[in-house]
């Protein structure tokens, strides 16, 4: 009856044009008056507590660092290479997305900012060469969440600090599922374009037009490699290597590329302070609902329910990603996170289960959430962007959630294909 008197609330809310974050917090409240524990203090201390959540210090300077991107030609100078080696391809501009949703994933840290920046340069570029508006920033949307699994990814520093596990190794785990992801959404992508006529093929690039867009990207590529050897080998932490995205973006756009002035700097911190206060209050407001959920022994019920399966890992994986899948509709992967793993693991560790593994289907299934309606914020971000409706982005978008859903499935049918590369990664 908890679950029931917390998504009626939200549903409600978001039905009648409520915004997320206050949707929320109003389901916070009733559920908090439904049990009896009402206190407008512990709703403030709550939110100030997701607020300030210590993975979430990395979260602006990302947020930043694909602003400079944006301003300073490098997110331009990536889609140029990928213009260049993939736009004389039927099709060719979605499969750029793809390719500069991997790289933007190991600049920015952030699926939110990759979605706002890949939306904003390539989404005209593809209506304007005849591609489905829904599809196109469909598969932006769904690109962008290649961020929360290629490093550095603050969900998997999340899981990594609550489970105890070490959070290099989750790295490492998390690359080879990011380019399965990127793959499936190239598969999905070829079958929906094959029939579409309008689409407007580009002319083939020169062998040297490609070197000189090589050339010109090679300091926007980079800054990957900066970050994740740098994770890799100690250097830096995950917080540390978001200032260092900062200052190298800021570098390259100021020193390197040129195209980004000082003055240009304050409307930068704006726009990326504005868009740092949405997805804060968001992921604060999602705590305070994470907290009465807890408070209400919804995670208690869930670990009754799990109990007799607790001796068969696969069904009990089933069972929790299941939960998960229904969760990601009304909260984003933190809450989830914090939500699921102190109960499950435990029962999941003792079945047999390698914490690592849960975690990369945890995050990937947190991610599918992202996308789907009615509360996923990146999917909000993108109605944002492109000016469409939730109806019409709902029927480009599902196509790339189904092809996820499959990837969780394959993933959960055999570990193997996160753990053997996780193993060689980290020799």
């Amino acid at each position: 009856m908890s679950v029931i008197v917390f998504l009626g609330v939200l549903l409600g809310a978001l039905i009648i044009g409520v915004p997320i974050a206050f949707g929320l917090l109003l389901a916070t409240i009733f559920l908090m008056f439904y049990i009896d524990s009402y206190s407008a203090t512990i709703v403030a201390q709550n939110l100030m507590k997701g607020a300030q959540s210590f993975p979430l210090i990395a979260v602006p300077f990302f947020i930043l660092a694909g602003e400079i991107m944006n301003v300073g030609g490098i997110g331009k100078r990536l889609v140029d290479l990928g213009l260049a080696i993939f736009g004389h391809v039927k099709g060719g501009l979605g499969y750029v997305v793809i390719v500069a949703s991997i790289i933007f994933a190991g600049l920015s840290g952030s699926a939110l900012a990759d979605a706002a920046a890949l939306g904003a340069i390539l989404l005209p570029m593809m209506v304007k060469g005849g591609y489905d508006k829904g599809q196109s920033m469909g598969l932006i949307a769904s690109g962008s969440l290649i961020a929360l699994l290629i490093p550095p990814s603050i969900s998997l520093i999340m899981y990594g600090v609550i489970a105890n596990v070490s959070i290099t190794r989750l790295f490492m785990a998390g690359v080879f599922p990011g380019f399965l992801m990127a793959v499936g959404l190239a598969v999905t992508w070829f079958i929906l374009v094959k029939r579409n006529k309008e689409i407007q093929v580009l002319p083939k690039k020169s062998t040297a037009e490609v070197f000189a867009a090589i050339k010109g990207s090679i300091w926007a590529i980079f800054l990957p490699v900066i970050i994740i050897v740098g994770l890799r080998g100690g250097i830096f932490t995950a917080t540390e290597a978001a200032s260092v995205a900062v200052f190298y973006a800021l570098f390259v756009s100021l020193v390197i590329y040129r195209e980004m002035k000082l003055s240009d700097i304050g409307k930068v911190l704006v726009n990326a302070s504005k868009t740092t206060s949405v997805v804060i209050f968001m992921v604060a407001a999602a705590m305070a609902g994470a907290w009465v959920i807890t408070i209400a022994n919804v995670p208690q019920q869930l670990a009754e329910l799990l109990g007799p399966i607790n001796n068969q890992p696969l069904l009990l994986i089933a069972f929790v990603m299941l939960i998960v899948l229904l969760l990601g509709m009304i909260m984003d992967t933190g809450p989830i996170i914090l939500i699921i793993v102190p109960v499950v693991l435990p029962m999941l560790v003792a079945a047999g289960v390698d914490p690592v593994y849960f975690g990369i289907l945890l995050v990937l299934n947190g991610a599918i959430g992202l996308i789907t309606p009615p509360v996923g914020s990146v999917l909000n971000v993108s109605l944002s962007v492109s000016k469409l409706t939730m109806g019409q982005l709902t029927k480009g978008i599902w196509p790339f959630i189904l092809t996820y859903v499959l990837l969780l499935i394959l993933l959960m049918l055999f570990p193997e294909l996160i753990t053997v590369p996780a193993d060689w990664l980290m020799k």
